[in-house]
This record gives structure tokens, sequence and C-alpha cells, in this order.
């Protein structure tokens, strides 16, 4: 009889173990048919279909560098997915494969994703030029995305402004007159104030919904538009350039998007004609130049334009120098140690390596020396209302220092 009660209970101990593993089993099933079913709705919403096919057929081979007509043509156009939100709108970008996270997916570079998690989208909205959207995120703050790429976020957006900012301005002593391409968030002008001796500050800025965007939901980087040195320029960076009398300023700053779409025209060299023609004799131009990992064929036409129109005499390669940064370390990059920028991250986030890139250029005239400033902002800096948090005169040296593989093609390109 005693046995026959051991015998039970064990029976009955098995039972629920079989029980629970068959839940866990289905748990697994359902997530796993959850997320094949999310992943066959996103990859149906774009052209990225015929890839995955080729990836489940085991006969796709990605180029690590894409031609400039596959680039144009959009072959590898971004596809963005959408879920529902809250407030019932939908939600670009928004990952369909993992609920509540923003997933950016770019031509720029194919095969990766940038994801963040969402904790709120605070604003949605489509201007006369692209999508602008707004999201609280777990880990960086605030993120402002302009037509599903990331381009700041509150948390590591002062590694970007300032490297673009104060390597150009730093390297010319007491600038007078600054002009801002792009950069409606406001960031650079915010740095660009922090010089006593300049007076006259333009920003262009083709899109007035992301100003107003970034006015409202990133005060600490629009504070630059509270200077009474800044007058904005609603329009077209380029037609503005065009108008502007020859020589009027000391730097050109470009906080350009990426070279797709209008943003193109940035990058070419009519437009760094336009630009050298703005400057005085000594002036300099930055502008952002992409990452070495995934742009170098794009970095080369930037280079071989710029050498062409910029004969300042420097220490180095003429007038022309390539700097890069480290810039925000996003996290569930599927690239070597992200951090920009870019984009930049633009950076930026855009960049999607870890790596922006900055093109300095002089025009004929005084020497310029970009690798070791003359006019260091960063003196005293600790005593400021507002100290810098990433640039130094340190960093600003360090960036000059490309490796080996960068250094081979630009050189070339400059020579």
């Amino acid at each position: 009889e005693s046995k026959s009660v051991t015998k039970g209970k064990s029976e009955s101990k098995k039972e629920k173990a079989n029980a629970k593993q068959t839940r866990h089993y289905e748990q697994r099933r359902d997530c796993v048919v959850s997320v094949s079913e999310s992943l066959n709705r996103l990859l149906a919403r774009g052209p990225c279909l015929a890839m995955a096919e080729e990836i489940v057929a085991g006969s796709a081979d990605f180029p690590l560098k894409r031609s400039r007509e596959e680039e144009e043509n959009g072959v590898y156009a971004a596809s963005t997915v959408s879920v529902e939100t809250d407030t019932g709108k939908e939600a670009d970008g928004v990952s369909a494969v993992i609920p509540g996270w923003f997933s950016e997916i770019s031509p720029m570079w194919p095969g990766e994703a940038h994801s963040l998690k969402i904790e709120k989208i605070l604003f949605q909205g489509k201007s006369d030029y692209q999508d602008v959207m707004v999201f609280q995120s777990s880990t960086y703050g605030k993120v402002l995305v302009l037509d599903g790429v990331i381009q700041l976020t509150e948390r590591d957006e002062c590694a970007y402004q300032e490297m673009i900012t104060h390597l150009p301005l730093c390297s010319i002593p007491n600038p007078v007159k600054v002009l801002v391409i792009g950069g409606g968030d406001g960031g650079v002008l915010r740095e660009v104030a922090r010089y006593s001796s300049i007076e006259q500050i333009d920003i262009c800025e083709i899109d007035k919904m992301v100003v107003d965007v970034s006015k409202q939901f990133f005060p600490a980087v629009a504070v630059g538009y509270e200077d009474p040195r800044v007058t904005l320029h609603v329009g077209d960076g380029v037609a503005f350039l065009k108008a502007v009398p020859a020589g009027t300023y000391d730097a050109v700053i470009v906080d350009s998007s990426d070279p797709i779409g209008p943003a193109q025209e940035l990058f070419e060299k009519p437009f760094f004609q336009t630009v050298a023609n703005a400057l005085r004799p000594g002036g300099v131009v930055c502008t952002q130049a992409e990452s070495i990992w995934l742009h170098m064929h794009i970095i080369e036409d930037i280079v071989a334009n710029c050498r062409q129109i910029f004969k300042g005499s420097s220490l180095h390669i003429q007038g022309i120098h390539f700097s890069e940064s480290l810039l925000h370390p996003l996290p569930l990059s599927l690239s070597p140690s992200y951090t920009r920028i870019h984009r930049s991250t633009r950076m930026c986030l855009h960049g999607c390596t870890g790596v922006i890139g900055f093109m300095l250029c002089s025009t004929e005239g005084p020497a310029v020396d970009f690798k070791h400033p003359v006019n260091p902002i960063d003196a005293n800096d600790s005593q400021k209302s507002r100290p810098l948090k990433f640039y130094n005169s340190e960093i600003h040296t360090a960036a000059f220092c490309l490796p080996s593989f960068a250094k081979k093609v630009i050189d070339a390109k400059a020579n």
C-alpha cells in the first residue's frame, strides 16, 4: 500500500513535469511563430524581400561597397515598418520583430539595423520635405528621427555638435562671421555661440518643422537660436550660398544629412565651389563626411572634389584634412564598435560603425594648420555655465590620426 502511494506521487510529479515542459514548448513555439509572422510582414513591406529570399536560399553575398548607381536608384531602399501606438497613429520605424523598439534601416548601411527601445512617441509629423518623429527612449533620452533615420539623441548629441564646430573654429584666430548649412536642431549654433569674437551667425535650414520641433523637444540643443547674433534663413542652402557676396564668411559648417535624396547636392563639386566663393582668403569649411568603414567611395569623391577647389596651404594635405571621431555607442549595432554618429551621427547618427568623418578645407590665404588649434575653446572651460562635454584640444589633434587603410586612400586622392 505504501509502495502504491509512493508510485502515485511519482507519477503525479512526472505528469506535472511533462505538463510544464509542454507549456514551455508551446510558449516557445508561439513565440517563434509570432516572430516569424512579424518578420514576414516586415519583409513584405519593402524591396528587401528579394534579398531576404536570397539569404534563405543561401545564395546572398552582399558587397561591402555598393555602386553609386545602386544607391542613387534606391536599389537598397530603406524598409521601415509600423505598429499602432496608444494614440492610434502609426509609428514609422517601430520594429514589428521586436515590439516597442525603434529600428533604423537605411540604404547607407544595408544588412544592418540600429535599435532603441521606445518609452513613448512624443511627436509625429510630415513636413514638405520629410517625416519627422521624436520619441522618448529607455536609455538615450529623447531621440529625433528624420525619414526613419536617427539624427540625434539627448545622451550623446554633444559629440557630433562639438566636433563639427570646434575642429574648424579652433583652427583659425578670431572668427567673426560664420554660416551653418543645415543643422536645424540648433546644436551647431549652440557651439558656435561660445566664441566671443563672432559677430554674425547665419543658419540656412530648409525644413522649418525641424527647427520648431527641436525648440519644443530639445531646448538644451536648440538654445543656440536664442543668441542675438543668430539669423535663421529658411530655404535651400545651395541657393542661399549662391546669393552670398564673395568672401563673406570666415567659416562655413555644413551639417548635412547623408548624401541620398536632396542632400546629395551638398556633396558635389559645384556646391563646394560656392562654399569656396563665400569664404574669405584663409577661410575654412567643415562638412560631415560619412564613415570610413562604409562609405570610402563617397569619401574619395569628396576629397577629389575638394582637392580641385580648395588651394589653401596647410601642414600636410594642402588645406584638405579628413578627421574622424568616435560617437554615441548605440546598443544592438551590428557593426564594429558603434559610436556616431552619424550620424551620426545626421550622426549620426549618424554612420553606423562608430566613426563619423569630417572634411576640413581652407581657401588660399593665411595658412591653416587644422591639426593644432590656435584658438582653443576649452581654455578655462570648466568654469563656464555650459562646459564642453566631448571636445578638448587633445581630441582635436587625435581626430586626424587615421587607420592605415583610410589614410592610404585619402592621401592618394588628396595628392
